[in-house]
C-alpha cells in the first residue's frame, strides 16, 4: 500500500509545537504520530506532504529514520493511495482498505481517503482545490482512528498511547537485578544501557514503564505508569513522575511531572511541578518553574491562540511550550497558557496567559526578543549538546518566525 501523510492547512491547531515542524512528528506515547501510522499501516512506500518551507526538515530529520521508500510533496502517481492527516493518532492495526472511501469529520474536512487521483498534491490539500474535494463523493467509511484538534488532545490521550505502544512492543527486556522496588514487574521495560538507581520504585500496576535504552533515573525517584523515559533521558534524583507522562529522548527532568509529554533534548532538572502540559525541544525550565493544571474553580479551561479564544473543555491543563523557550526561577504558569517559539520568561509576577513567540516577558511587560540574539543563545545551548549550527538551522529560525506570525496573530 502507498501511503500519503498530509499536515493540511489545520497544521497551526498543534502549535505551538507546530510552528516549527510538521504536525505528524509530534510525539505520542513512546512514538511520533508518524511512526505510529507506518506501524498501524503498513505500507511499501510513504510520501509525506508538507509545508514547502519542512521539506529540508523532513528530508534532513525524518527520510532518513524510515526503512521504506519516502518521498516529499511529490503528487500522486497512477496506484491507488492510502491518505491521511498528520494529525490522525493510531492505537491499533488499521484494516486493509482496498475500495475507495473516505473518512470525514466535522466541517466536512477530510480525516483519510483511499482513492486512486493521478496529480493530486500537497497543494491540493494546503487550498482545498476543487481535485481535493471531489474526494468527498466517496463512500464514507468510519474508523477507530482519532484525530487530534488541538495539541492539547495529544496530552489528554497519552496515557492510552503509552499503553498502546508498550502492546505492539515485541521485543520487552525486563529490569536488571537491583536495589530498586518494582510493582507488576511484567510491565516494566527496561532497555540496554538504561540504569536505575537504588532506592527507586516502579509502580506499573495501572500501565506500563518503559525506560528507553541509555537512559537513567535517580535514586528515590517514583515513576507511575503508564510512562516513557527515552533514550539517553535522565530523572534527577527523589523526582516523582505520574502516570501519562512521555519524556522523549536526551531531557534532564526532575522534580513533579503528570501527564505532560517533553519532545526531547529539554530541561526541567530541578524542583517544581509540571502538569498536563506538552513542552518542545530545547526547552529549559527554571528551577521551580510550576505549571497550574487546575483552576480553583474546578471549571473547564480555555487557550488563548492569538486573538482565538478556545474552550478546551479540559478541567486539567497546564502549558503549551513551543521549542526554544526558557523560563527563569521560581517561574509560575496559569491554567491554559501559551508560550510561543523561542520565548524568555522571567517576570516575578504570573505571566500573561497568552505570550507569543520571540517575546521577552519581564515585569515590565513583553517585548520583542531580537532573533540575532536568540540565535546566539541557541548557538550555545547546540555546542552544550556536541551540536553545530548549520544553514538548515538558520533557515529554521526564518521558518519559524514567519509561521509563528500567521498562527499567533492578535488583531
Amino acid at each position: 500500500m502507498h501511503l500519503v501523510v498530509f499536515e493540511g492547512s489545520r497544521w497551526g491547531s498543534m502549535a505551538p509545537l507546530s510552528i516549527s515542524r510538521p504536525v505528524f512528528s509530534l510525539l505520542s506515547g513512546a512514538s511520533t504520530l508518524l511512526e505510529k501510522q507506518i506501524q498501524h499501516v503498513q505500507p511499501l512506500r510513504l510520501t509525506l506532504w508538507v509545508r514547502p518551507e519542512l521539506v529540508p526538515y523532513c528530508q534532513k530529520y525524518i527520510v532518513p529514520t524510515i526503512s521504506i521508500p519516502v518521498s516529499v510533496n511529490t503528487p500522486l502517481d497512477d496506484e491507488p493511495a492510502f491518505i491521511t492527516n498528520g494529525r490522525t493518532l493510531h492505537l491499533s492495526q488499521f484494516p486493509r482498505i482496498t475500495d475507495p472511501m473516505v473518512t470525514l469529520d466535522e466541517g466536512n474536512l477530510i480525516r483519510q481517503a483511499y482513492a486512486k487521483a493521478p496529480g493530486l498534491s500537497h497543494e491540493d490539500v494546503m487550498n482545498r482545490t476543487d481535485r481535493w474535494l471531489k474526494l468527498l463523493d466517496l463512500p464514507q467509511w468510519a474508523d477507530q482512528t482519532r484525530l487530534a484538534e488541538y495539541i492539547w488532545d495529544l496530552v489528554h490521550w497519552n496515557e492510552e498511547a503509552i499503553v498502546a505502544d508498550a502492546i505492539q512492543m515485541k521485543n520487552r527486556p525486563k529490569a536488571p537485578e537491583g536495589k530498586f522496588h518494582l510493582i507488576a514487574e511484567q510491565d516494566v521495560i527496561v532497555r540496554p544501557k538504561a540504569r536505575i538507581s537504588p532506592g527507586v520504585v516502579l509502580d506499573a500496576s495501572k500501565g506500563p514503564i518503559v525506560i528507553d535504552e541509555g537512559a537513567s533515573i535517580g535514586p528515590n525517584s517514583v515513576l507511575e505508569g503508564p510512562i516513557y523515559i527515552g533514550r539517553y533521558s535522565t530523572i534527577s534524583p527523589m523526582s516523582h513522575i505520574h502516570s501519562g507522562t512521555s519524556i522523549g529522548p536526551m531531557c534532564k527532568v526532575g522534580g513533579e511531572v503528570a501527564a505532560s509529554i517533553f519532545l526531547g533534548y529539554s530541561n526541567k532538572a530541578h524542583y517544581g511541578f509540571v502538569g498536563h502540559s506538552y513542552i518542545g525541544e530545547w526547552v529549559n525550565l527554571g528551577a521551580g518553574t510550576t505549571t497550574s493544571n487546575l483552576k480553583n474553580t474546578y471549571g473547564p479551561i480555555k487557550m488563548r491562540i492569538g486573538k482565538k479564544e478556545i474552550e478546551t473543555d479540559r478541567r486539567f491543563l497546564g502549558s503549551m511550550i513551543g521549542d526554544h523557550t526558557k523560563t527563569a526561577i521560581g517561574t509560575r504558569l496559569n491554567t491554559g497558557t501559551y508560550v510561543g517559539y523561542c520565548s524568555l520568561l522571567a517576570a516575578s509576577q504570573l505571566p500573561p496567559h497568552f505570550i507569543p513567540s520571540f517575546t521577552f516577558n519581564t515585569d515590565a511587560g513583553q517585548l520583542p526578543y531580537n532573533t540575532e540574539k536568540a540565535k546566539e543563545v541557541m548557538k550555545q545551548v547546540y555546542s552544550r549538546r556536541g551540536r553545530g549550527w548549520d544553514e538548515e538551522d538558520e533557515a529554521m529560525l526564518k521558518t519559524a518566525a514567519d509561521f509563528a506570525t500567521q498562527v499567533e496573530k492578535i488583531k
